[in-house]
């Protein structure tokens, strides 16, 4: 199991991308954690505006836990699939097939302790705190139908507290730091040697 964390926009889907291509899409089962935010279906669409989603009370620990362990001893899931437009989780999911390898992908992704035992590799991603929030208004503003303005109040009051507070306290915890984001061709080309070695 490999655990890559980072801030958000930091670069962790591009080195899950070489993960995939270091192992081949068959042999990784990959967890984004970005499906495993709480079910709020049982509160009004105004007040799932006020969710603090960059805080770790915004995840269902527990099914997650769970598919991690139905994963690593070779059963199938049905990951949820968040909507994003909605603030809740969808009513679709997407089968996930076990593998040699299980990456789970997110920005606490190294904060759980329990989760965290079950790796034999943590990574970090790390970005410019500038680098990160312009990925995140590009990637917010074009997928998940956000203004400009709401993108950039989110930032200054969760997104950016929430990392200083939970996010990077998590480095600490990573076997491989990847500095200067998903675009540093060595350190993959490390991580790709290090995975190679460890299967």
């Amino acid at each position: 199991m490999i655990g890559v964390a980072g801030g958000s926009g930091s670069g962790k889907t591009t080195v899950t991308r070489r993960v995939i291509e270091t192992v081949g899409r068959e042999g990784v089962a990959v967890l984004n954690q970005d499906n495993y935010y709480r079910n709020q279906d049982d509160i009004p669409f105004e007040a799932r505006l006020k969710t603090n989603y960059d805080h770790p009370a915004a995840f269902d620990w527990a099914l997650l836990g769970e598919h991690v362990d139905a994963l690593l001893a070779g059963v199938p899931i049905d990951m949820p699939e968040y909507d994003f437009t909605n603030h809740t989780r969808s009513a679709q999911t997407t089968r996930v097939l076990p593998g040699p390898v299980v990456v789970l992908e997110g920005f606490f992704a190294l904060y759980d302790e329990a989760l965290r035992g079950r790796m034999h590799l943590k990574v970090f991603v790390d970005a410019d705190a500038d680098v990160r929030f312009i990925r995140r208004l590009l990637r917010d503003t074009q997928e998940r139908g956000r203004t400009p303005e709401s993108v950039i109040e989110q930032y200054l009051e969760y997104v950016r507290p929430m990392h200083l507070s939970f996010v990077e306290p998590t480095k600490r915890y990573a076997d491989v730091i990847i500095p200067h984001g998903g675009m540093n061709e060595p350190a993959l080309d490390m991580l790709a040697a290090r995975i190679r070695a460890t299967i």
